[in-house]
């Protein structure tokens, strides 16, 4: 044998066992692939009944909203109604019962002023006699 053949035995085993060693990760990828493919094929199976339970829930969902809707149309007839019968209420009896709050503010000011000056009457003669603001 030549030494060139023998440098080409000795490649041919060298590619050998390069693509042994590339041979290993290739088949481990290509069971990845295969689990890969099976996964995706399940979720695909078990969409369909995923998606007809989303589209349930969207129709119940769609039913409450509609009742709050009405809800919420109510509510606001009752803050109008409301509004409508406290602007009746201040107009109507607002005025009268600020023209009392105002006159019996009046009468007690009116009395209060009085008793003041009747008792300051009786003490101020009081006062010159005694000197200070009626001390002992």
């Amino acid at each position: 044998m030549s030494p060139g053949q023998i440098a080409a035995l000795i490649a041919a085993g060298a590619f050998v066992l390069l693509v042994l060693l590339l041979a290993i990760p290739l088949i481990k990828l290509g069971r990845t692939l295969d689990e890969a493919t099976i996964a995706i094929r399940k979720a695909h199976e078990n969409s369909t009944p995923l998606f007809t339970e989303a589209n349930t829930t969207l129709t119940h969902v769609n039913t409450q909203l509609e009742r709050v809707d009405g809800i919420t149309a109510n509510a606001r007839a009752v803050t109008g109604n409301v509004s409508a019968l406290t602007s009746l209420f201040t107009a109507t009896l607002g005025g009268p019962l600020v023209k009392a709050a105002a006159l019996s503010y009046g009468v007690s000011k009116a009395v209060r002023a009085r008793r003041a000056r009747k008792s300051g009457a009786d003490t101020g003669a009081g006062r010159t006699r005694r000197g200070r603001g009626g001390r002992k």
